[in-house]
């Protein structure tokens, strides 16, 4: 078994050897293996844990630190090629010690041997999220829209703190989202894949005008999928049919933009949310699993 290091910092060819054992490990296990936080992260650089075997990393692990709502959560991957000779282990039991704390580990596509990983060092089963698809090209209902409010794209350099707002109303008890800063905005601002133009805000034109009371944030994936990447409705306006309007509008920008499927990700314990996926055409596709310590009686 390799020895785990703790990095500081990546640097440019640790990133890139990082960078080709997640692909090795998405083809070999039909998920990927990282978060897009994490893969942010890494080739930002971050800090982060790896075993190395014969100069080339073979497995990696990164933290995020508890906060004050939040216990502290990773995520860890080890190369097809080096599996089933004690690094994951050795990877997880490093999370734990630089936890310091209670530690919640995601684990992409729910498979048995990250369940048996977990199992083994006293880590329970505690969230699941599911994947939904439906194909691109089904049809969809017109979108309607209540009256009083318009839906408009997002404009870069005017509405960052205007939707930072929202997203932490909409997400106020989801800290993972509702903490979301001006830095992670930008990330993603910069990523290759953002495009305004599917990134749709719902204002109101008559009480409050201009105020933002919901959005829709559509992805394309490098694989031509299209994603329903976040939709968040303010409370204020609960009640107006904004989630449903805001979900049909980037599906049929989606659909229009020639994407094969659409993906989603929603919480198993967010039923309501799963029953408008459903109406719509989605189906689960896959599951992330949570582990973490076993919630108190």
């Amino acid at each position: 078994m390799g020895e785990v290091q703790a990095l500081a910092k990546l640097d440019e060819p640790e990133i890139a050897q990082v960078v080709a054992l997640v692909d090795a490990a998405a083809r070999a296990d039909g998920v990927g293996p990282l978060s897009e936080h994490s893969l942010l992260a890494l080739r930002g650089g971050g800090p982060g844990f790896t075993v190395s075997d014969g100069g080339s990393v073979v497995a990696y692990a990164r933290l995020d630190p508890a906060t004050d709502d939040e216990s502290a959560s990773g995520e860890l991957v080890v190369h097809p090629g080096h599996r089933r000779r004690g690094h994951g282990r050795a990877l997880l039991r490093a999370l734990l010690r630089e936890a310091g704390g209670p530690l919640r580990v995601w684990a992409h596509g729910d498979l048995p041997a990250a369940a048996k990983l977990a199992s083994s060092e006293g880590l329970d089963r505690v969230r699941a999220l599911f994947q939904m698809r439906r194909p691109a090209a089904e049809p969809l209902p017109p979108v309607q829209i209540a009256d009083g409010v318009r839906v408009r794209p997002f404009e870069v350099g005017r509405d960052e703190q205007a939707w930072l707002e929202v997203n932490a109303r909409a997400f106020a008890d989801h800290p993972e989202q509702g903490a979301w800063t001006i830095d992670d905005l930008r990330g993603r601002e910069a990523e290759d894949w953002f495009d305004p133009e599917g990134f749709f805000l719902a204002e109101r034109t008559t009480v409050e005008p201009g105020r933002l009371v919901g959005f829709h944030w559509t992805k394309i994936h490098p694989d031509g999928l299209g994603e329903v990447y976040v939709v968040g409705v303010d409370p204020s306006a609960q009640g107006l049919g904004l989630g449903r309007t805001l979900t049909l509008t980037g599906l049929h920008h989606l659909r229009d933009r020639g994407v094969p499927q659409i993906l989603l990700y929603v919480d198993e314990s967010n039923t309501s949310a799963a029953r408008l996926y459903e109406s719509l055409g989605f189906t689960r596709h896959a599951v992330d699993v949570m582990y973490g310590p076993a919630p108190r009686p």
